[in-house]
């Protein structure tokens, strides 16, 4: 008997993807984003954390390129799409029609300056916006 695939397991970060991919040419932004709103949806915003972290550094590691792995990138993102994934979207993209601002490419651009993503420190470790802070949901 196999252990079912949890939030921290390879397995479910592959199924996510294989999800994602099934009607892409291309793992583009607009495939990120789907990735890790399934991934906030499913498992919620802590562990999608840890599951498209491990899931992205696992995947460029055996590309050859762990380096390409941004600690402050894949948090802010999973932190945005979070702070709107619990709207009342029934599919990917009615989600992305409601919050058309996630699939810039460049939105994180509004919160942090150029030179502070580029850093060593922000792509191995998390680095608060310096421009704008994030949006945070109501309390």
């Amino acid at each position: 008997m196999t252990t079912p695939a949890t939030p921290a397991t390879p397995d479910t970060f592959d199924e996510l993807l294989r999800e994602v991919m099934a009607d892409a040419e291309r793992f583009g932004h607009r495939q990120h984003v789907r990735l890790t709103w399934l991934a906030v949806r499913r498992h919620g915003a802590t562990a999608a954390l840890d599951l498209i972290g491990e899931g992205i550094l696992r995947t460029a590691t055996k590309a050859g390129a762990p380096q390409k792995f941004h600690v402050t990138m894949t948090r802010a993102w999973v932190e945005l799409v979070a702070l709107h994934a619990d709207d009342d979207a029934t599919g990917f993209e009615q989600f992305a029609a409601l919050h058309p601002d996630l699939l810039d490419k460049d939105l994180l651009a509004r919160h942090y300056r150029p030179g502070t993503l580029a850093t060593e420190q922000a792509r191995t470790a998390w680095v608060e916006p310096d421009l704008a802070p994030f949006p945070r949901a109501a309390a």
